[in-house]
């Protein structure tokens, strides 16, 4: 039930994307080129998918998508096929894979063993960065090192006396999610917050996403009777966003900030929002209605998230780079146009970019944080 509001509500407030992508299915664009989109399916990357439906809407049959399984983990040769086909077209010029799950850059080199001309952009990568960035033109993440900080810093700021970190294996072999993990356990300890790890059951596994989801239910009711109400809740897991948010406001405790920020990720299907047809792609008018629906339940001041969609601001600024590649305005990598883009399609001048040293083609973001 709570997927299903979740992906109609979601319908209705996407279809316009982020504030810079308008376009309907009426007024379509012929780009001259086709451009392809990997995404996971509703269930695993709500934003991604709706991302990729909006570019659909706008540039037409330009735009080729196609979405890796829900148990990717499991099924890396789904994956690796769904993207190799994409190159199998002589009018694609670009692929964007977002979330860039295993058997992306193995899929990236079997394609280059037959066309050279393709710019790679990964989204989100699950591979290590020199993996990824070895294959890929263009990686972007958000800076889970800095946010790793700055997540707990607002945690404390709320009122967190204890941190708890959800994740499984999977998640925690990646290392930026690794990293990040050991940079929020400083920083906790240093701030005088207890910082405790929970396992969590992986959405890719045997239980799938309905078991990964019916734990956070069950679980956070009993960390917050053990650990109090000012107990802030995290978890690397898209998928588990929504139960846990729900029940976090449920049970009184604090949420600084999703796997992927963004106002419109888990928070209308948890807080039971629908938005009018002529507030589609409204920030602002989401924004205000998150901080309405908090404040009615008493819980003012225990809730934010950035004021961007981090993932659909990744898909939409690497289609716009994407088209600027395939009219030959820019190379397979320029970072300053990145950046460029990257600031237009947000409207956030709170938003910073940084390269990773060792991998200067690995773009990492912060933008600014609402508390609700």
């Amino acid at each position: 039930m709570l997927k299903k509001l979740l992906s109609l509500t979601l319908v209705a407030i996407l279809m316009m994307g982020l504030v810079a992508c308008g376009g309907s299915k009426e007024a379509t664009t012929d780009l001259g080129f086709k451009i392809g989109i990997v995404t996971g399916t509703v269930s695993q990357g709500e934003e991604e998918f709706r991302a990729a439906e909006n570019a659909i809407a706008k540039y037409g049959s330009s735009i080729k998508h196609v979405t890796y399984p829900d148990k990717f983990a499991q099924e890396q040769e789904t994956t690796i096929a769904q993207i190799t086909a994409l190159a199998s077209d002589p009018d694609i010029k670009a692929i964007i894979i977002c979330q860039a799950v295993p058997g992306t850059s193995a899929a990236i080199d079997k394609i280059k063993e037959e066309r050279d001309d393709i710019l790679f952009i990964a989204g989100v990568p699950h591979e290590d960065p020199a993996t990824i960035s070895a294959r890929a033109d263009i990686a972007i993440e958000t800076d889970n090192l800095t946010r790793g900080r700055t997540i707990v810093e607002l945690a404390k700021e709320m009122g967190a006396e204890t941190f708890i970190h959800y994740s499984f294996p999977r998640h925690m072999s990646m290392e930026l999610l690794a990293q990040r993990r050991d940079i929020m356990k400083r920083t906790s300890e240093e701030l005088g917050i207890e910082f405790v790890e929970v396992d969590a059951p992986d959405p890719t596994g045997d239980a799938g996403i309905p078991g990964a989801q019916q734990f956070m239910i069950e679980d956070v009711p009993r960390q917050v009777e053990k650990y109090g109400k000012n107990t802030a809740f995290f978890n690397t897991n898209c998928g588990m966003q929504e139960p846990l948010i729900k029940t976090v406001l449920e049970t009184g405790a604090i949420y600084p900030e999703q796997c992927c920020p963004s106002p419109y990720h888990a928070y209308p299907g948890a807080l039971g929002i629908e938005i009018p047809e002529d507030k589609a792609g409204d920030v602002g008018y989401m924004l205000e209605q998150i901080h309405a629906v908090i404040d009615e339940a008493g819980a003012s001041g225990r809730f934010a998230t950035w004021k961007v969609s981090a993932n659909m601001a990744i898909i939409d600024a690497a289609i716009q780079y994407a088209i600027d590649y395939g009219n030959g305005k820019v190379d397979k990598f320029d970072k300053d146009h990145m950046v460029k883009i990257f600031k237009e399609i947000t409207g956030d001048d709170e938003i910073i970019i940084n390269q990773l040293e060792e991998n200067p083609n690995f773009l990492l973001f912060v933008a600014g944080s609402e508390i609700f």
